[in-house]
């Protein structure tokens, strides 16, 4: 009966720090903190195990803290050396005379550059870029953000490195840089064409059309600046070099998190900050003092749900459901993760989806008649893809619904997102179905 208690108790916690990511406006942080403790409390009367701090050290996944702090830094200092806005600008301004190339061109960039670092950052620096390019072209951006925000939900499916979520995946199951390639390339090259020519003959040629019978021009309440140059070439080449650097260090090393450490200390040397003497200094403390550490303790409260859940025997219930749902068929197992994690992922956040799905996985894959390729194929799938169903299962998304309110970009809202965004959810799970098909079938 105290099992059956504990595992309702720790449940509903779980779920109230689920449904308190949807309010904005209140401080998940605290609520994170205070859901975590009336769990652990709980949980510490009927269980020894629990009453001990190295149960919470050792339910920690550091090696994820660590990188993810050295990722936030990263990106602290390309956003605030504006290196993400150059590429933007040149990439705008070597197209602009051609809108439909320009349109490819954005989409792929943004995507490729969505698999190395957050989504989120790209479609903040990205999105203005694109409205500004489209009003001096005197066409409507809503294509061009929409290509860019459903392209960069795919672009997770590329690297270990490319969302949250494939950090915990990666660091959980001793993948690398050369399994995802070689498991994910030929999908994402499909998902992200196959969803650029629809775009384009459905929606961009449409709005090109219409825009050259009439003038397109769109008011904005946000001041609209020159797209020139940020920084010298020079500045520019040594941090594209950098970024050369970086990727082949989450390639080459094993241990993600040092590679991600390494990756910080080079970013911030060749990116000296100046004082208010007119010096430049090399300052680590400056950028880390910028990074947003609530994800990182978020992170930390998740891994401690998830050892709660393994002690009070939740997880095992859950694997035993999968495993009976499945009959032992592989293929039905792996379209059961597929959909059950687009499915939560598009209606939660996909993060604390991921993390309690990795101990179901773990066991799994122990399993005889269980091979760990379509499965884990299946998890990346789910958990990446369920983003673009509903706008509140992407930041990205939610972003550029910000950026087409602020400058009042025409035709589109949080309807038509919606719509778009559901729509091609499901052909790139579709497609997933597919390719899981190929998979267990001829592989």
């Amino acid at each position: 009966m105290s099992d059956l208690f504990l595992q309702i108790l720790v449940a509903v916690c779980f779920i109230g720090l689920v449904i308190i990511l949807f309010f904005e406006e209140e401080d998940y942080i605290f609520y994170s903190f205070l859901l975590i403790t009336i769990a652990g409390l709980v949980s510490a009367i009927f269980i020894e195990e629990v009453r001990e701090l190295d149960f919470y050290i050792g339910v920690i996944e550091w090696d994820v803290v660590f990188f993810l702090i050295a990722m936030f830094t990263i990106v602290e200092v390309l956003e605030e050396n504006k290196i993400f806005e150059e590429i933007g600008n040149r990439v705008v301004k070597k197209y602009s005379n051609s809108p439909r190339t320009m349109f490819y061109v954005i989409c792929i960039v943004s995507t490729l550059l969505a698999s190395i670092v957050e989504d989120l950052s790209i479609a903040m620096i990205f999105g203005p870029i694109i409205v500004i390019a489209c009003r001096k072209l005197k066409i409507t951006a809503a294509a061009y953000l929409l290509g860019m925000t459903v392209c960069i939900n795919i672009a997770a499916t590329l690297t270990p490195f490319g969302s949250a979520q494939n950090i915990l995946i990666t660091n959980e199951f001793n993948l690398d840089f050369i399994w995802f390639i070689t498991r994910f390339r030929i999908y994402f090259i499909i998902a992200l064409f196959s969803t650029l020519i629809i775009l384009d003959k459905i929606i961009l040629k449409k709005d090109i059309d219409n825009c050259k019978q009439q003038n397109c021009v769109e008011d904005s309440e946000k001041e609209i600046f020159e797209l020139k140059e940020t920084l010298s070439h020079r500045r520019f080449l040594i941090n594209l070099g950098g970024l050369m650097v970086y990727i082949f260090l989450l390639i080459l090393i094993p241990e993600i998190y040092l590679a991600g450490i390494i990756g910080a200390l080079i970013f911030v040397v060749i990116n000296p900050v100046k004082s208010e003497d007119g010096k430049h200094n090399i300052s680590m403390g400056h950028y880390i003092k910028k990074v947003d550490f609530r994800l990182v303790f978020f992170f930390m409260i998740l891994f401690i749900f998830v050892g709660l859940m393994q002690v009070n025997g939740t997880i095992a219930i859950l694997e035993k459901l999968f495993e009976n749902v499945s009959r032992d068929n592989e293929f039905i197992l792996a379209i059961v993760i597929l959909l059950s994690t687009s499915i939560l992922s598009g209606f939660l956040d996909n993060t604390p989806v991921t993390v309690i799905f990795i101990p179901i996985l773990r066991i799994l894959l122990n399993l005889p008649e269980f091979h760990r390729g379509p499965l884990m194929v299946a998890f990346i799938l789910g958990i990446n893809l369920g983003g673009n169903f509903l706008p509140q299962g992407s930041a990205a998304d939610l972003m550029t619904l910000q950026i087409s309110r602020e400058y009042k970009v025409r035709d589109l809202n949080y309807k038509r997102l919606f719509k778009v965004g559901g729509l091609f959810s499901i052909l790139h799970i579709a497609l997933g179905v597919g390719y899981l098909a190929v998979l267990v079938y001829f592989f």
